[in-house]
C-alpha cells in the first residue's frame, strides 16, 4: 500500500537529511552565539579602565595616587599600569606604527580586573574624583551592552532557523504523504471495502513515512556534525563569533535529538496528512 521506494520515497529521505544537517548548524551557530554572549558578559564586566588626564607634570602624581585608591578598593583583583609600548600597540590600527606618542598629550591607562564579587562603580568614580581629579573610570558598559544584546541576537535567530527548519520538514513530508496517498486511492478504496479500518492505512503511512524521516534526518545529522567537526580550530579567545562555532562537551549531544525530533515531526505530519486524506476519499 505505501511504496517503499519511488519519487516520494526520495524526497522524504532527502528533504530530512537536507533539513537536518541545516539543523545542526544552526544548532552549532546558536550555541556558539551563547557562549560568545557569556563570554562577553563575564570578562567585560569584570574589566575597567581608568583614563587619566592632566598637565604633563602631575600624571604621575595622579597615578600614584589613584593607584592607591584602587588597591584598596573592595571587589577589585587587580590593577595594571600600561606602558608605552602598551597604549603603542592600542593605538596602531587607528593611527598606524611608528608614530612618536612622547609628542602627543595621551592620558595614562590603567588596567583594572575586579573579582567575583564586583565592586562599586559609582562610590569608586567619587572616590577617584577627591584623590585624583584627572582620573577617569570607564566600565565599559556603553560597549558590553550592544555586544551582548547582539550575541543574543544572534543566538534566537539560531533558534528561529531551527524552528523554521521544523516547519519546513513538516510541510515537505505532508506534500509526500498526500502524494503517495493520492497515487494509491484506489488501493485504499479496495482496502476499505475488503474491511480495513482507516487507522489500519494511518499507521501503514505513518510508521513508512517515520522511518524515512528518521533514517534522512540521521544520515544528516551525521554529516552536519563531521562538518561542524572538521570546522578550523580557532581558540575562543580570539573574541570572534566564527572561534566558537561547533560544539563543546556535552554539547555534542545535542545534535542527537534532530534525528529523534525529526520522526516526531513526521509522526504527527503524516497522521495529520492521512486522516484528512482519507476523509477527502471517503
Amino acid at each position: 500500500m505505501v511504496p517503499p521506494t519511488g519519487f516520494t520515497a526520495q524526497l522524504t529521505v532527502f528533504s530530512a537529511a537536507a533539513m537536518a544537517f541545516l539543523a545542526v548548524f544552526a544548532l552549532a551557530l546558536s550555541l556558539a552565539a551563547g557562549r560568545l554572549a557569556d563570554r562577553w558578559t563575564s570578562e567585560l564586566a569584570r574589566s575597567a579602565t581608568v583614563r587619566i588626564s592632566a598637565p604633563q607634570g602631575q600624571i604621575e602624581a595622579q597615578t600614584r595616587a589613584a593607584l592607591g585608591v584602587l588597591q584598596t578598593t573592595p571587589g577589585i583583583a587587580s590593577v595594571r599600569v600600561l606602558d608605552k609600548d602598551e597604549q603603542q600597540a592600542l593605538l596602531t590600527p587607528w593611527i598606524g606604527q611608528g608614530l612618536p606618542l612622547d609628542v602627543l598629550p595621551l592620558p595614562q591607562l590603567i588596567e583594572v580586573v575586579g573579582d567575583e564579587t564586583g565592586y562599586d562603580s559609582e562610590g569608586l568614580r567619587q572616590r577617584l574624583a577627591a584623590e585624583a581629579p584627572g582620573a577617569r573610570l570607564d566600565d565599559h558598559a556603553r560597549w558590553r551592552e550592544p555586544l551582548v544584546r547582539a550575541a543574543g541576537r544572534l543566538r534566537d535567530l539560531g533558534l528561529l532557523s531551527i524552528l523554521l527548519i521544523t516547519l519546513t520538514t513538516a510541510a515537505m513530508i505532508v506534500l509526500a504523504a498526500h502524494a503517495a496517498l493520492a497515487a494509491n486511492a484506489q488501493v485504499i478504496r479496495v482496502l476499505r471495502l475488503i474491511g480495513a479500518q482507516d487507522s489500519f492505512i494511518v499507521h501503514a503511512f505513518v510508521r513508512r513515512f517515520t522511518a524515512r524521516a528518521v533514517a534522512g534526518a540521521t544520515l544528516g545529522t551525521g554529516l552536519g556534525m563531521l562538518a561542524v567537526l572538521l570546522l578550523p580550530d580557532a581558540p575562543e579567545t580570539a573574541g570572534g563569533l566564527a572561534a566558537g562555532i561547533g560544539f563543546r562537551g556535552w554539547g555534542w549531544l545535542w545534535p542527537l535529538a534532530v534525528p529523534l525530533l525529526a520522526g516526531f515531526v513526521a509522526f504527527w505530519a503524516t497522521r495529520l496528512a492521512a486522516l484528512r486524506s482519507l476523509k477527502e476519499l471517503s
